[in-house]
């Protein structure tokens, strides 16, 4: 079995699938334990109750879901819930190690838009302590691992995914995978956009990939914009300042020294839901009143520099070596950075598995759990919950199977694609034209949206696809980064398609999306997914109607109390799906 992608879901689904006495193999673009869920520092959103004992699955079911807008999948969100306590508990046999409680339980921490205190945390550097853990028990169970690889193509035989070809990032040597089944665990694809927490691997590999091979991708409209990312100095802008600055009591101010939260959301303040604040950091820049650089202030002074210290040493000590600031002394300039992809590959709740047979997916590759807006601190028991699910899933798959046949023909035509850059008939740059795809998404697909903007930017997209095909790179296949590119850019445009086409048709404003030209949710559209799929290499949309909860979930939000200050989803009979024409 083949497992693409090397962090949170994708070591726990290996982890699962050997378990089920698979054999496995995993492959990542870049090293392992250089994932990208070590940027999710804040902690791993799991209800034990520890810190607040009235807290429990069934409201953190609730936040989950009116975080997404009630267009999440009810059972994701349900699976989610229950299960990420016991991921959390089971993280620890692996080697993790948690900031404690005086009575030496597992200590929680507030967050935007959860009830409860309930983010199981290690300082602000949880991420990083969660790929320790799954790295350290990879290598324990002897799990083969192959680093620098980048797959660009997913083998079919018939209907069925069979494996993946792609090459050795260092000398360019083709490599191909025959498999019973593939897992995508590749993460999002924050690299469209010009400011963005994310680090270089982030291209949308894996859901273009999927996509290309025929599966359907679920909500790619729904981007998320992190409220807090830096701004100044130009060469760190969009790095993640995690929310776990505000979990402990930052305070968001605007120019004027005003703590517009207040206004905004006078009853969550500042940790009201990402789109929220992040909107609301817009609106203020926006109204004349940001800071210096276009942003607002995150101030932590009134905690005291021991806390600070101790809470938050991540974040003092990258203000102080990237910025030449001490946040124990003055506040952090922030605005928004494009964080995360709430759209990926379409899967079934219980298995992670796509509309392709054989194709596995799980983490941020896959949409469902966090609808319209993520919670932070879901998307770390989102890895642990389904790359466990994705993993026994696909263990239980390969057992039923055998090997299917590689067409040569798939691999041939691969190898076409790739090396077309290396010839000598192109004109264009990879780089540029990267860097014209990251500008015009956004300008025109950002944190505000309208029609006009996003036409505009799907044009704009068209024409760089075009151009794509006449990249020229010059050298060898041999540690050629611009070689690289060519295949990313590939991949970025494919995804940046069909985030804006579905943008355009989503004419409402709902979660991360927002529509300066339909500022309401839209009663007519109903509680619909968008799903984008692929007819004879084109993106094409249609939408789908989202699945009512059962009596007994729904009853949760009619119910009174601290956790139901939300309507209930409708109980109307939704639509049929239907195809969207342009």
């Amino acid at each position: 079995m083949l497992v693409i992608g090397a962090g949170g879901a994708g070591m726990r689904a290996a982890i699962e699938a050997s378990a089920a006495g698979a054999h496995v193999d995993v492959v990542c673009k870049s090293l392992l334990g250089k994932a990208h869920t070590v940027m999710a520092e804040g902690g791993i959103a799991a209800a034990l109750g520890n810190v607040d004992p009235e807290d429990s699955w069934q409201a953190h079911f609730q936040d989950t879901m009116r975080g997404g807008q009630l267009i999440n999948n009810w059972r994701m969100a349900e699976l989610h819930a229950r299960e990420s306590p016991d991921r959390v508990y089971e993280l620890e046999t692996y080697g993790a190690i948690f900031d404690r409680t005086p009575d030496g339980r597992i200590l929680q921490r507030a967050f935007g838009a959860h009830t409860y205190r309930r983010l199981c945390h290690v300082g602000d550097r949880t991420g990083l302590e969660m790929i320790r853990s799954l790295q350290d028990r990879i290598v324990q169970l002897g799990i083969e691992v192959h680093m620098e690889v980048t797959l660009t193509r997913l083998l079919k035989d018939g209907d069925r995914v069979v494996g993946a070809f792609g090459y050795n990032r260092i000398d360019g040597r083709f490599v191909a995978f025959r498999s019973k089944a593939v897992i995508i665990a590749t993460g999002g694809w924050g690299r469209i956009y010009k400011v963005t927490s994310n680090s270089w691997e982030g291209t949308g590999d894996g859901v273009a990939m999927g996509f290309d091979a025929g599966a359907e991708v679920l909500d790619p409209e729904m981007v998320q914009f992190h409220p807090t990312g830096m701004v100044w100095p130009p060469g760190v802008r969009g790095i993640l300042v995690t929310e776990a600055v505000r979990g402990e009591g930052g305070y968001l101010t605007n120019r004027e020294g005003k703590r517009f939260m207040l206004e905004y959301d006078p009853k969550k303040k500042e940790l009201s839901s990402r789109d929220v604040v992040a909107r609301a950091i817009y609106k203020e820049v926006e109204a004349g009143r940001g800071t210096e650089h276009g942003g607002a202030n995150l101030d932590v002074r009134h905690l005291g520099a021991e806390k600070i210290k101790k809470k938050l040493p991540s974040m003092y000590e990258q203000f102080l070596k990237l910025a030449d600031i001490d946040i124990t002394k003055d506040p952090m300039e922030i605005a928004p950075t494009i964080h995360y992809a709430m759209g990926g590959l379409r899967v079934e709740a219980e298995t992670g598995a796509t509309t392709l047979a054989g194709l596995y997916a799980a983490g941020e590759a896959a949409a469902g759990l966090h609808g319209a807006n993520r919670l932070g601190g879901n998307s770390l028991s989102d890895l642990l919950v389904f790359g466990r699910r994705a993993g026994a899933a696909a263990g239980a798959y390969v057992r039923e199977v055998g090997l299917g046949k590689i067409d040569e023909r798939q691999v041939a035509g691969e190898q076409q694609i790739l090396l077309l850059p290396l010839s000598a008939d192109g004109r264009e740059n990879t780089y540029l034209l990267q860097q014209q795809l990251q500008q015009a998404m956004q300008d025109g697909a950002g944190l505000a949206r309208e029609e006009k903007s996003l036409k505009s930017c799907l044009d704009r997209i068209l024409e760089l696809r075009q151009r794509s095909a006449r990249v020229h790179v010059p050298g060898s296949r041999k540690y050629n980064p611009g070689w690289h590119t060519a295949r990313d850019l590939r991949f970025m445009l494919t995804i940046a398609e069909a985030i804006v086409r579905a943008a355009i048709e989503r004419r409402e404003s709902r979660g991360a999306h927002w529509r300066l030209d339909y500022l309401e949710k839209d009663p007519a559209l109903g509680r619909v997914n968008f799903v984008a799929y692929n007819e004879g290499g084109h993106v094409k949309l249609k939408t789908r109607p989202v699945p009512e909860m059962p009596p007994e979930l729904a009853k949760l939000f009619a119910e009174t109390g601290p956790t139901s200050t939300a309507s209930p989803p409708p109980a109307a009979s939704p639509p049929k799906a239907q195809q969207v024409r342009r």
